[in-house]
């Protein structure tokens, strides 16, 4: 059983799929003991996703079991070269290139260390993503080679029909979000199963016409199209508090199954604590990446841990407001309570109290906070 979740773990890592693997493999924590490749995989998985933390600490019990792995190396000397420490980020590329004196990688990380290694550059790597160029490679993504091989089939079908008066009509059904890598499209809800409203109760937060209905759910359809997954969240949850039909909402909540979870590289709708905690019913499921301090910190030691995030700006001064966080797997990377930090994490609202279930923590060694894209 391990062994088969493992390679399936490795298969999605191939395919750029890195939070199934993550969520695949920490599920089977139990079946590993020092497993070497366990640990490699979960810390690139996590690496690619953003999570340094959690990267750092997978890297360390892999390195405890086996040191001069190259994909290991490369790893954890991406981590260093993230947080502009280049000095050790050099030491493992030079580990690497006595193993390995052709590596490309480290030819290329070491010529980029040298020529624009200053961490104002390095920083912009980190926002734009380019610095993935100096990860553990991933090899030939094999679902790109499927798509290249259907579209290559499809071109030879409609070449043959094109000459040979065969129907291709069936093509028209391709759809063309697995051709191009855009979103699905979701349809608009037929003209007579949209109209009407509920009567309105105590449970209604938003009493909407007929139009505002329809319009909201619109709204999230495009939104969720043009990838703007917390605006696509909020019009859903409108519909979802409103006197809306139980058609609508439904509709409403197929869209919500299509959004996507964020890692620290995605470009989020910048959504503000004092928005959340004015209408938190409007922002539940929204994801946020908040700067502020940590208090409160519950045992770091234990399988689920939590604190409180005072929400503010990168120098600690001002706070717009508390918030608790509870993050559900460990270890927690060391974090310095007296210094700022980014939290990752989804807002949660059980119709009393807002909490943010967290995904990730980012504390700079250099105190700049500005990651992801922007």
């Amino acid at each position: 059983m391990s062994r088969s979740v493992l390679i399936t773990a490795q298969s999605l890592l191939k395919r750029r799929r890195f939070t199934d693997t993550v969520k695949l493999l920490e599920g089977s924590a139990e079946h590993y003991g020092d497993n070497f490749d366990y640990y490699l995989t979960l810390g690139i998985a996590c690496l690619y996703l953003g999570d340094t933390g959690s990267a750092n600490n997978y890297f360390s019990r892999a390195r405890s079991i086996r040191l001069t792995d190259t994909q290991l190396l490369l790893g954890q000397a991406a981590l260093y070269l993230r947080r502009g420490e280049t000095d050790r980020a050099l030491q493992y590329y030079l580990d690497i290139q006595d193993n390995e004196p052709g590596n490309k990688i480290v030819a290329k990380a070491m010529e980029f260390i040298r020529t624009k290694g200053d961490y104002k550059t390095i920083n912009r790597w980190v926002e734009t993503g380019k610095i993935k160029r100096f990860y553990p490679p991933l090899g030939i993504n094999p679902s790109i080679v499927q798509r290249c091989l259907l579209l290559f089939l499809l071109c030879g079908i409609v070449w043959y029909g094109w000459n040979y008066g065969f129907s291709i009509t069936f093509l028209q059904g391709t759809s063309k979000s697995r051709l191009s890598g855009e979103r699905p499209f979701i349809e608009t809800p037929a003209d007579d199963a949209k109209k009407g409203t509920e009567s309105t109760d105590e449970t209604v937060r938003f009493t909407l016409t007929e139009k505002e209905c329809v319009e909201a759910y619109n709204r999230a359809r495009d939104y969720f199209s043009g990838y703007h997954d917390n605006l696509a969240q909020i019009e859903v949850n409108r519909i979802l508090n409103s006197n809306a039909t139980q058609f609508q909402k439904k509709q409403a909540e197929l869209v919500a199954e299509q959004l996507k979870e964020p890692t620290f590289d995605t470009k989020l709708d910048e959504i503000t604590c004092k928005q959340v905690l004015s209408e938190p019913v409007l922002y539940n499921h929204c994801w946020v990446s908040w700067i502020g301090r940590i208090t409160n910190w519950s045992d770091e030691t234990s399988s689920s841990f939590s604190c409180d995030l005072m929400v503010g700006d990168e120098n600690l001064r001002h706070v717009e407001g508390i918030v608790p966080v509870v993050f559900e797997k460990a270890p927690v990377p060391p974090i310095d309570h007296e210094k700022a930090v980014r939290i990752l994490a989804e807002i949660v609202y059980d119709g009393s109290v807002v909490t943010l279930q967290g995904k990730a923590v980012y504390q700079s060694v250099t105190g700049s906070l500005k990651i992801g894209k922007k």
